[in-house]
């Protein structure tokens, strides 16, 4: 992530680019990341980077407001397009800090003890794993069927119901509700 070195034709024109669609570095509005790339340019961009030209006499008016324009700010290269590799010297110097160990460990190799138990352990959780019986897949439906009118015959309404055969398909139970003298519905489990 960066821009380059903005001190450089090539850096400027990935500035240029970046804001071709932005006003600002950050945001809508100038912040704290607007003026570290503004501070990072030795000269105004050359007229043909219209968009870095822009976004420079427009950061250059806010020269008395630098100090209360919002944002926090961060290194050069902590700004821009994440394609283009940073080559200031802050990126360089926090390589080097990948090597500190915040949990205090001396050794970087796993003991000999610690790998074995660790083997043993993987060891009986796949033993138990493959013990467990695979898991099947099951459903429950609910047919609720409702006839036509009262003189439906229901038991013969329920042998069609059944008669449907499927892989799987284990059909249960069924009862018939009344509603004031009249069949209401017949559900049938399956």
């Amino acid at each position: 992530m960066g821009f380059g070195d903005l001190k450089s034709a090539a850096g400027l024109r990935v500035l240029n680019d970046f804001l071709a669609d932005r006003s600002y570095i950050e945001g809508y509005v100038p912040s704290q990341a607007d003026i570290a790339v503004f501070e990072a340019i030795a000269t105004p961009p050359p007229a043909d980077l219209c968009h870095a030209l822009r976004w420079y006499n427009h950061i250059k008016s806010y020269e008395k407001q630098k100090a209360s324009l919002p944002g926090v700010k961060k290194a050069l290269g902590k700004y821009g397009p994440a394609d283009v590799e940073d080559t200031t010297g802050a990126a360089t110097d926090s390589k080097d800090d990948d090597d500190i160990d915040l949990f205090g460990s001396d050794d970087e190799e796993e003991s000999e003890e610690a790998k074995k138990l660790r083997e043993e352990r993987l060891a009986q959780y796949e033993s138990k794993k493959s013990k467990k019986p695979a898991v099947v897949a099951k459903s429950s439906l609910l047919l609720d069927v409702k006839p036509w009118d009262d003189e439906t015959d229901m038991a013969k309404l329920e042998e069609c119901v059944r008669s449907i055969q499927a892989d799987g398909l284990v059909w249960g139970s069924s009862s018939t509700s009344w509603l004031w003298y009249q069949k209401a519905s017949d559900p049938v489990c399956c």
